[in-house]
């Protein structure tokens, strides 16, 4: 099996795009069910967050896997192979645990250093893990995608700043409506992205904040924790007339803030960051309205850390990539150190049939003996040549000792052919 990445960011493709890509939370697991349904992909790992749809997948051939998740990704989405590959990047590989590892540390985040990232990989490992759809390379990617994570934002001040997509787009409110301390907000939605707006919210002294959502428990319990005030949703145009800035992130497919509304509730400032979006396509253009959506917050990043905190998080991950790749180099010379002892055990006992059948006068014990003293001889031939090759494998280049060993021995390991039978490939970053 190899590693495959693919996906579409806000480094690759529009909010538009994004939209059509964007995977609910309630049908991850059908679409983890479809992808390892296909011939050539074996383990499956969906991340879908505001600003990204990725696959982490572990594949049989780079060519067919791609082809597999390409066609499901085209056919969940509606939008033709042709022009979704015009969106998407791929990783192999090398690049593809290099990749999930900048990931988790927040240098590919819209917002680099931002640990809600770390949450969502968290919960897209987790959800693959009940869906049973990761297998032991994708359990170990994960696992060390998410350690990796933590050691960037606990020994680097990548994070230093707090920043994250909402605070991220409350610099930009503050660009249209001055500072926010004081100002008058409300909250649509009560998931994950409502939860830190609200406390993002809380800390930057904006009030007072009311909170809507379509579950009235949800909306009660955040309000409650945060000391905001919780609105029935039937009463969002009166919430929405009320308010001076609206944070908008549900989970909805239709959009919630429509044209009326908005023309309703002016002057306002909104901040949509919702996949897809809240507010309806035809809303854009109100006068006194300002909408900041993930397309605004893409072409105005700011507030980047220092270039010693980025290198010094790139290190780590340089680092930890290398770790990882020793690793799968031993685990890859597994089968072919196993085929070898086994081979060995078959060429042992096929020799003590032919004694066995040129000298029936052993008794039962003189037969165990000599068994006992030909299996343990060759395990002991077999033990330092099959411990150094595991420690060479894992060094670059150690790919070279397993292909040496199945031919010499002549051996038949499924799936073991060499990492570097299929050219790497790394699409746009």
């Amino acid at each position: 099996m190899n590693l495959l990445s693919v996906g579409a960011s806000y480094r690759t493709a529009d909010v538009a795009t994004l939209e059509r890509l964007a995977i609910p939370d309630s049908s991850v697991p059908d679409l983890l069910a479809k992808l390892v349904a296909q011939p050539y992909v074996g383990e499956a790992v969906v991340l879908s967050t505001c600003n990204r749809v990725e696959i982490y997948a572990a594949v049989t051939t780079f060519h067919g896997g791609l082809g597999d998740i390409c066609n499901v990704l085209s056919e969940v989405s509606g939008i033709p192979a042709t022009e979704l590959a015009g969106h998407l990047y791929v990783h192999y590989d090398e690049a593809a645990v290099q990749h999930s590892f900048q990931v988790s540390a927040g240098l590919d985040s819209m917002v680099v250093g931002e640990s809600q990232i770390l949450g969502q990989l968290r919960d897209a490992y987790h959800v693959a893990t009940e869906s049973d759809s990761a297998g032991r390379l994708l359990h170990e990617l994960m696992q060390q995608a998410l350690r990796v994570g933590k050691r960037a934002h606990a020994e680097t001040g990548i994070d230093r700043a707090g920043q994250s997509v909402v605070t991220a787009a409350l610099e930009v409110a503050e660009s249209h409506l001055g500072s926010l301390e004081g100002k008058k907000a409300l909250v649509v939605g009560a998931g994950a992205m409502g939860a830190l707006s609200v406390a993002t919210l809380t800390r930057a002294g904006v009030g007072p904040l009311r909170i809507t959502n379509r579950s009235a428990e949800r909306a009660d319990r955040l309000a409650e924790a945060y000391g905001a005030t919780a609105v029935a949703y039937e009463d969002l145009d009166e919430a929405l007339r009320e308010a001076e800035l609206v944070i908008t992130a549900t989970a909805a497919t239709d959009p919630v803030l429509t044209r009326a509304r908005l023309e309703a509730a002016a002057p306002l400032v909104v901040l949509d960051l919702a996949v897809p979006r809240d507010v309806a396509p035809d809303a854009y253009g109100v006068p006194g309205v300002t909408i900041i959506d993930i397309d605004s917050l893409a072409a105005s990043r700011r507030s980047a850390p220092a270039a010693a905190e980025t290198a010094a998080v790139e290190q780590i991950v340089a680092s930890e990539v290398d770790h990882f790749l020793g690793w799968l180099r031993g685990a890859e010379i597994a089968p072919t150190v196993a085929a070898l002892r086994t081979r060995a055990e078959d060429v042992v006992s096929a020799e003590l049939r032919k004694l066995w059948g040129r000298r029936p006068d052993f008794s039962e014990e003189q037969r165990g003996d000599i068994s006992r003293t030909l299996h343990r001889v060759v395990q002991q031939l077999l033990h330092s040549p099959t411990v150094r090759v595991r420690q060479l494998a894992a060094e670059p280049g150690g790919d070279q000792y397993a292909a040496l060993l199945r031919e010499l021995f002549d051996l038949d390991v499924p799936h073991a052919t060499p990492a570097n039978a299929v050219p790497e490939i790394g699409g746009k970053a």
